[in-house]
């Protein structure tokens, strides 16, 4: 359904909607697929694009968690793989299987991380992607030739699954609609609405682009919006407990030549004990993540300089051609709505378990969690709020539901295929207008058809939302995104129908989100 279209349905003031969700992210949109799949009235607001805050900007793994084995969290383990499994089953056009390996330089690595992720398969049962084993020094450099020799011994295999978040995201948004939601970017919860007890009966909200207000009924209200949970929380009652701690987490994005080949590597312990990856992915090599505390999140959070430095650091650790920092073709930045406890901790030992929080007015807020277990949130939040608002009690479908584009045999090389049964929609544009199988740079692979696509039938309606979100240009190539911003709000600006000051505008307003992206920023 187009946006207009999902808009106007906010105008019939006689329309109480069974559930409400606030934030567009994995786990409103996942709230939004399991609320409109039991067949309740769902609508999902989103205050800019999906998955903009947060949810595109996490290392694209869907994966149990070897650093939760180590902490000795086995039911989140054991919930994660059971998850990652149902996610290859139903989206097996966006989840795929990916090796890691663990190198080992000290004698005791090979034994010691050979048992735990013997232990990690043994969790996953049936639903496992490969079994682990332990690697000779030779074979090691098989899979990792870029390694460094000096000291190796060897190293273990296993496997994770890896995926594309942002378009997972749109993914979900559009399954949602398929099941009957109605599901808005761009639309911004301003404020609840209460009856004269103090109950939550619906919220206050503003289309961020054609400035228009409304008042909207809810049964529920289902407060996800990642890591402002805590604020919406403080408008719903003042002084209310704070149920996060925001941490950021800075990716690097390397040329592929750093680490050639499929496998990714995992690096057990870093200067801080945590967990990092050099991962394939897109034609490149992403490096992460880092843990710092946050006082406060915001919409477009910018990697710190300490932050590009310990990657940059660990990377040459392991890499035999160290990267330096005008290697990085982008840095992004995103925020984890950890569980609030012991905020003097680290927080790499604080809870990525989910919460779920009934306030004294009725508002219903999810917290915490990661992609892998989205689904998991989604089905406990709609449940509770179900059983809250007095809904007629259905069960959840979603184990077993293919989300939009189900498609089982695809390539994991093709950005494409992502589309999964869309791909020759997509193709297709370029019947009429052979120019738009071209693609718009040539260190990028995305098509001029994939601008048009996004507007027509995924809900682009800025230029960040295409090279962000739509296409992962920006990710992979800040300056290159910079560069084509001018010929994406042209064909953008067609098909909208906007003028040239609406092209300058949006060019202007995206060279500017991209400077959080650039690490040398002009």
């Amino acid at each position: 359904m187009k946006r207009d279209n999902m808009l106007r349905q906010l105008d019939d003031s006689s329309m109480t909607w069974d559930i409400i969700v606030i934030g567009g992210g994995a786990t409103g949109l996942g709230v939004g697929v399991d609320a409109a799949a039991r067949g309740y009235r769902t609508l999902v607001l989103e205050q800019a694009d999906f998955a903009q805050a947060t949810s595109s900007r996490s290392t694209k793994l869907i994966h149990g968690g070897v650093r939760y084995l180590q902490q000795r969290n086995l039911a989140l383990v054991m919930e994660a793989l059971h998850e990652r499994g149902l996610l290859l089953k139903n989206a097996p056009h966006l989840v795929f299987n990916q090796a890691f390996v663990v190198p080992d330089y000290k004698w005791w690595e090979r034994p010691f991380y050979g048992v735990g992720l013997k232990i990690y398969d043994m969790l996953a049962g049936k639903l496992g992607f490969g079994k682990s084993k332990m690697l000779s020094r030779d074979t090691t450099l098989e899979y990792i030739p870029s390694l460094k020799h000096e000291g190796l011994r060897g190293g273990v295999i296993y496997h994770d699954g890896q995926f594309d978040d942002a378009r997972l995201a749109v993914t979900l948004a559009r399954t949602a609609a398929d099941q009957g939601a109605a599901v808005l970017n761009h639309v911004k919860a301003t404020g609840l609405i209460k009856d004269d007890s103090s109950i939550v009966k619906g919220v206050r909200a503003r289309d961020e682009l054609g400035r228009r207000e409304y008042e909207l009924k809810a049964r529920a209200v289902i407060n996800a919006t990642g890591p402002f949970v805590d604020h919406l929380r403080s408008m719903d009652l003042p002084g209310s407990s704070r149920l996060i701690v925001p941490s950021q987490g800075v990716h690097l994005v390397l040329d592929h030549s750093f680490a050639p080949g499929e496998t990714a590597v995992m690096v057990p312990h870093t200067d801080d004990g945590r967990i990092i990856f050099m991962v394939p992915w897109r034609d490149r090599v992403l490096v992460g993540t880092t843990d710092t505390l946050l006082d406060t999140p915001g919409m477009d959070p910018k990697p710190l300089q300490e932050e590009i430095d310990f990657l940059l650091t660990h990377a040459r650790r392991y890499l035999a051609r160290a990267p330096e920092r005008a290697d990085a073709l982008s840095a992004f930045a995103g925020i984890r709505p950890l569980i609030s406890g012991d905020t003097s901790a680290r927080t790499s030992s604080l809870s990525r378990s989910h919460h779920l929080a009934i306030s004294k007015s009725g508002l219903i807020s999810i917290a915490g969690g990661k992609w892998t277990t989205y689904r998991k949130m989604a089905e406990d939040t709609v449940t509770q709020a179900a059983m809250f608002a007095d809904l007629p009690e259905r069960s959840c479908p979603t184990e077993n539901l293919r989300l939009h584009g189900w498609i089982d045999q695809v390539d994991a090389s093709n950005h494409l295929d992502a589309y999964g049964s869309d791909k020759e929609a997509v193709l297709g544009l370029g019947k009429e207008q052979p120019d738009l199988l071209e693609p718009l740079h040539p260190r990028l692979p995305y098509l001029r058809a994939e601008v048009i696509y996004g507007v027509r039938q995924e809900w682009a309606q800025t230029v960040y939302d295409v090279l962000a979100h739509r296409t992962r240009r920006l990710i992979l190539d800040a300056k290159a995104s910079v560069s084509v911003a001018p010929e994406v709000a042209r064909l953008m600006a067609i098909e909208l129908g906007r003028d040239q000051a609406w092209e300058q505008a949006q060019v202007s307003a995206f060279t500017r989100q991209a400077e959080a992206f650039l690490l040398d920023p002009p």
